[in-house]
């Protein structure tokens, strides 16, 4: 079984044994999402200096002198997105260097790139994949969740050796580079604590009184999932918030499932959505005034010849054309809302010669 971080002086002793190594490590994690209310960061797998090792967060608290060795390190992860916005939360910031195999193998054009996927490619090991959804603040941890977590990592640096080659002898390398580039500043940017986040997809069609009530809706579920420690899913799920919300503005009854039944949740969510009714129109929200773009023969002829452009390039690369550019940032450049230096890398706009 893989060796276990989850105290202090282990924690310490790893980190002596890699820093005088090589900064390259590979990465993954594992949280709570799908069990808590508040997703927590519960499992760190990493592959450094000839190590694999699973350190625990719940056990140490403080992870000070991970986070000194992270933050000089080049880290390999797969579909990393998730596991950037895990370790941004944790430690305030992200590696400097972060390259993902997911990308790197969607530039080699291959369309099955999850990571079992790519392991049995260049390995021919079939992962198990039985501890996709495990509880990961349980403990102990069972032997075949850590050996799930472990599986996670082990294979990521020999498989990055083999994804740069290929890029290389392709002359994709660089596209790797900048994309890599791209999704790491994506995640540094993003805000998650924006305001309006109960404007769900969906929410566009609702009158402003269904905005209200959705709005209502949507502090109810929080609270009342905080009060359960359960993810808010479980409460009610988003599709099912739309409607109760366009019901509620047409004046409509709405029938709660069961488990929303006890006296007291019923109580709650009276409390919570009912007062809506009573609400003045001037403290209804706001439609998002959406930018009202001019749909012609013109705008689709430009549109048309931007995705000509990109299905004839990904052809010629063998690549997925979304790669390229989406059909939504095509539509932004054929209205004139953006310019191509503005939404496209060096590389997408060298390709599709915009």
């Amino acid at each position: 079984m893989p060796e276990i971080i989850e105290s202090q002086q282990k924690l310490t002793s790893l980190m002596e044994e890699l820093c005088p190594q090589p900064r390259l490590c590979a990465i993954d994690t594992e949280a709570d999402s799908l069990h808590r209310y508040k997703e927590s960061l519960c499992l760190i797998q990493l592959s450094a200096g000839g190590r694999n090792v699973l350190i625990d967060p719940l056990a140490l608290g403080d992870l000070s002198s991970f986070d000194a060795y992270l933050n000089s390190c080049e880290v390999w992860m797969h579909g990393a997105d998730y596991d950037m916005t895990m370790l941004k939360r944790e430690f305030g910031i992200l590696p400097p260097k972060v390259w993902d195999t997911q990308i790197g193998a969607r530039l080699l054009g291959l369309r099955k790139f999850g990571l079992s996927d790519l392991v049995e490619h260049w390995f021919g090991v079939v992962l198990c994949k039985t501890s996709q959804k495990a509880d990961w603040g349980r403990r102990p941890m069972t032997n075949k969740m850590m050996e799930y977590a472990i599986n996670d990592v082990v294979f990521l640096l020999p498989m990055a050796e083999c994804i740069v080659e290929e890029l290389t002898d392709k002359g994709r390398y660089e596209w790797f580079v900048q994309s890599c580039e791209a999704a790491r500043k994506k995640v540094l940017e993003r805000d998650e604590n924006k305001e309006d986040l109960w404007r769900i997809n969906g929410s566009g069609r609702l009158n402003l009184l269904g905005l209200a009530y959705l709005r209502a809706l949507w502090n109810w579920r929080n609270a009342e999932a905080a009060s359960w420690d359960k993810p808010t899913f479980m409460v009610v799920n988003n599709k099912e918030m739309i409607t109760w919300a366009e019901m509620l503005s047409q004046g409509d009854e709405i029938s709660l499932p069961k488990h929303l039944l006890r006296a007291e949740r019923l109580k709650r969510f009276e409390k919570a959505v009912y007062p809506v009714r009573e609400m003045e129109e001037e403290q209804w929200p706001e439609k998002i005034k959406a930018l009202r773009r001019k749909k012609d023969a013109a705008f689709d002829r430009a549109v048309d010849e931007i995705i000509k452009k990109r299905d004839a390039a990904a052809a010629d690369l063998d690549i997925d054309p979304s790669l390229l550019i989406a059909r939504s940032v095509a539509e932004c450049l054929a209205a004139g809302e953006i310019a191509a230096e503005d939404c496209l890398l060096p590389w997408q706009s060298e390709q599709l010669k915009l």
